[in-house]
């Protein structure tokens, strides 16, 4: 298979490497960062984000992206959301086949609310003739993934054939693939799991505990199951991989960019001085504006999203909104 890897970042870089483990596959990088792609063809390194991991030879970089979407059977789409745009463009003007989609990037379209593979799908129709857009979704960190980790993640598409081939290509000893057809569950799981992460990390930065990150975590899969059931989703979606599975993962590790950030924004007790140091890219940000306006037009109840969303835009005290949280209507769970 001749498979282009958009985006040289630590995720793109370790699924190209879980790619590598099969021989007959031709891997292709396309990033914009020349030092990066310079590292990669010279030194068969990625030192940015894996100073002691050695690529195998096999994997190549370019920063052109003509060369980069010719004649290439799959396309691996691993940039920051913010980017997508920017890629289907890239593709729209420079492929020239009919490739299977490979989706990886976690968010939601602003305007819609709909998932990025659907975003992809709608973009790229009548412009490019692809075979079909599936995710791979899943609890995964880039590092474990790189390091020969035990890894389980999802191929999700409605295609279930298309899902089976992703499966396939990626499946190794130590990454196990499952195929998963609930297209708009995952994509929530794996989007609104950064939401509930940020508040995770929040909380710890305010001196909260085990308790507190429990029933988090809790509470939040009811919000991600009560938002994706009303968008079409199927409740069993949120027990697997793609919704428990994720938003443990996110949720209690400081390796996560957005428990991390909301780390540090509990420490401060303020969202906006570090939001302006910030130079990550935090996918729980963005996806905190647009669920919390998404959950309003279709009349869902989404408190934690809602409690992120006013630290983050509105410049509340994290420790008043809390206490706020706290003091809800009681209920039956």
């Amino acid at each position: 298979m001749k498979i282009t890897v958009l985006g040289s970042g630590a995720w793109g870089t370790a699924l190209t490497y879980a790619l590598s483990k099969k021989e007959d596959n031709d891997l292709l990088i396309y990033g914009r960062n020349p030092a990066e792609v310079d590292d990669i063809n010279k030194n068969h390194k990625n030192t940015k984000y894996f100073e002691d991991v050695i690529l195998p030879s096999s994997i190549k970089a370019t920063t052109d992206p003509s060369f980069a979407l010719k004649g290439r059977d799959i396309l691996l789409l691993a940039t920051p959301s913010s980017q997508i745009n920017n890629i289907v463009e890239l593709i729209a003007n420079n492929c020239d086949t009919s490739p299977l989609i490979i989706n990886v990037i976690k968010g939601f379209d602003p305007n819609t609310g709909e998932g990025i593979a659907f975003l992809i799908e709608k973009a790229l129709k009548g412009k490019v003739d692809i075979k079909g857009v599936v995710s791979l979704v899943g609890p995964s960190f880039a590092h474990d993934v790189i390091h020969d980790e035990l890894t389980a993640i999802c191929a999700v598409s409605e295609d279930k054939g298309a899902a089976r081939l992703v499966q396939e290509l990626f499946s190794s000893p130590s990454f196990r693939v499952y195929v998963q057809t609930d297209a708009i569950g995952a994509e929530i799981g794996a989007g609104m799991k950064n939401i509930i992460a940020i508040a995770s990390g929040t909380l710890e930065g305010l001196g909260y505990h085990d308790n507190t990150r429990s029933a988090l975590i809790t509470r939040g899969l009811a919000e991600i199951t009560r938002f994706g059931l009303a968008k079409g989703a199927h409740a069993s979606t949120f027990l697997g991989l793609t919704g428990v599975g994720d938003l443990t993962l996110t949720c209690s590790s400081h390796r996560s960019r957005n428990y991390t950030l909301g780390l540090e924004i509990g420490k401060e007790n303020l969202a906006a001085p570090v939001l302006e140091r910030n130079t990550k890219t935090v996918e729980g940000v963005l996806a905190a504006k647009t669920i919390h306006f998404e959950a309003k037009r279709i009349g869902v109840e989404v408190p934690i999203t809602d409690a992120v969303y006013e630290v983050l835009y509105e410049g509340k005290t994290p420790s008043k909104v809390v206490k706020q949280l706290m003091v809800r209507a009681l209920k039956e769970e």
